[in-house]
C-alpha cells in the first residue's frame, strides 16, 4: 500500500520557517515512497471558533472541506511554530472547527480518533518550539489522534536551511529521514482512511 500523507504548517506567513519544515517533510516522504497532499491553511480561512456562531450559521464550508481531506488520508504530519510558548491561534482554530464535525452529507464521520499524525516545530531560538509540539501533542492525543513518538524540532530556524531549502545539519536531515520512516510505517500499519 502507498501511503497518502496530509502535510501542512501552522503558519501562513511568507517565508515561515514552519513551511519551509514542511517543504523538507514533504520532499522526504515523497522520496520514501509516499503519496503526498501539501495544502496551506490560507487556503481554508475558519473565522474564530465560537459555538453560537456554529449555532447560527452551521460549521464553516471550509472546516469540512479539512475534514475531508484529513479523513482521506492515512496520516496527517503537522509543522507547527511557536507563538509566546505554544501553538499559534491559526492551528488551534483549525483543529477546534475540524472537530465539531459529527456528520457530512448525512452520514456519520470520525475524523481524528485512530488518524496518525506526526509534529515537527521550529523557532528561531535555541528551544525549536519543543514548547509549541509540546502543547500540540496533548491536543492531538486529547481528540484521539494516533500521535506518534518520533519528531523533529528546528532550532535557529533562520539559520537552519540552505539556498534550497534543504535542512543544513545532519542531525536534523537523519531526523526527518527517521520520522518519515516511522509515519509511512505507522500509517501502512494502522490507516483508518475513509475514502472520499
Amino acid at each position: 500500500m502507498t501511503p497518502k500523507i496530509l502535510v501542512f504548517a501552522g503558519s501562513i506567513r511568507t517565508g515561515a520557517y514552519s513551511g519551509k519544515t514542511a517543504d523538507v517533510a514533504q520532499t522526504e516522504l515523497a522520496r520514501q515512497g509516499a503519496e503526498v497532499t501539501r495544502i496551506s491553511l490560507a487556503d481554508y480561512p475558519l473565522p474564530i471558533m465560537d459555538q453560537d456562531l456554529e449555532v447560527e450559521k452551521g460549521i464553516p464550508e471550509n472546516a469540512y472541506k479539512l475534514g475531508r481531506l484529513i479523513a482521506a488520508h492515512d496520516a496527517v504530519l503537522i509543522c507547527t511554530p511557536e507563538y509566546n510558548g505554544s501553538m499559534p491561534p491559526l492551528l488551534k482554530n483549525t483543529i477546534d472547527w475540524v472537530s465539531r464535525i459529527r456528520r457530512d452529507n448525512g452520514k456519520p464521520i470520525s475524523i481524528y480518533p485512530g488518524k496518525v499524525v506526526a509534529i515537527c516545530s521550529s523557532s528561531d531560538g535555541h528551544f525549536a518550539g519543543i514548547r509549541s509540539a509540546n502543547h500540540l501533542r496533548a491536543v492531538l492525543s486529547h481528540i484521539q489522534m494516533d500521535v506518534i513518538a518520533a519528531q523533529v524540532s528546528v532550532p535557529n530556524a533562520g539559520e537552519a536551511f540552505d539556498a534550497d531549502g534543504n535542512f543544513k545539519e545532519e542531525r536534523l536531515r537523519k531526523g526527518m529521514t527517521r520520522l518519515c520512516a516511522a509515519l509511512i510505517t505507522h500509517a501502512r500499519l494502522h490507516s483508518s482512511r475513509m475514502e472520499p
